[in-house]
């Protein structure tokens, strides 16, 4: 039968093994970042730069799967009020004009909204199907933040009140609120980083 290789039950095969490291990849980096977080808080640069995208990636899927489990939802899944939201359209003329202090600062206010929205959505949500989906989203935007940390920018200060904050808009459906966090990942969060200073030195 020519060449082929055979693996027995004592021998693991290379190929299943390099997919499931990779698929692990994303979850033990996330779960770094997030105990980076909880021993240094004031840690502006917690570890080298953070450039890759599997790690995004990861929490883009993480957020579709809360989105899809929202959707086949039909009891105990709404919010209890609307929600301010930032706004995930980009506009790449107006981003390009922008530095990289704007477009960090655009970034981290909508992340900052989404996790307030997502607080709001977890003590509203009955279902307890959802509380996993909604906690995951959750730790994955506070580990977004170790990531833009490790890129040395700097950290965001909230704001008092929502209202003098632009490019937003208001979600009253907890559907609406998880398609624009998946939007918002996709979008601006992903621009971000592809565009990252600190990447772009890592890389040269």
């Amino acid at each position: 039968m020519g060449n082929r290789r055979t693996y027995g039950p004592n021998h693991e095969d290379p190929v299943r093994g390099y997919a499931d490291t990779a698929m692990e990849f994303p979850r033990l980096l996330a779960l770094l970042l997030m105990l980076l977080d909880w021993t240094h808080p004031g840690l502006l640069s917690p570890l080298r730069p953070i450039c890759d995208l599997r790690v995004l990636n990861h929490f883009i899927k993480e957020a579709r799967d809360a989105e899809v489990a929202m959707k086949s939802c039909r009891e105990g899944c709404s919010l209890s009020e609307s929600v301010t939201v930032p706004q995930t359209r980009v506009d790449f003329d107006v981003w390009e004009k922008k530095n990289g202090l704007e477009q960090a600062q655009e970034v981290q206010s909508g992340l900052w909204l989404l996790q307030q929205a997502l607080n709001l959505l977890r003590t509203s949500v009955t279902n307890t199907a959802l509380h996993s989906h909604i906690d995951n989203s959750i730790r994955n935007l506070l580990s977004i933040n170790a990531v833009l940390r490790s890129l040395n920018i700097q950290e965001y200060t909230p704001p008092a009140s929502t209202v003098a904050l632009e490019g937003t808009w208001r979600v009253s459906s907890a559907t609406d609120l998880l398609q624009v966090h998946v939007n918002f990942l996709r979008g601006k969060v992903r621009l971000l980083l592809l565009d990252a200073q600190a990447c772009q030195q890592d890389v040269s």
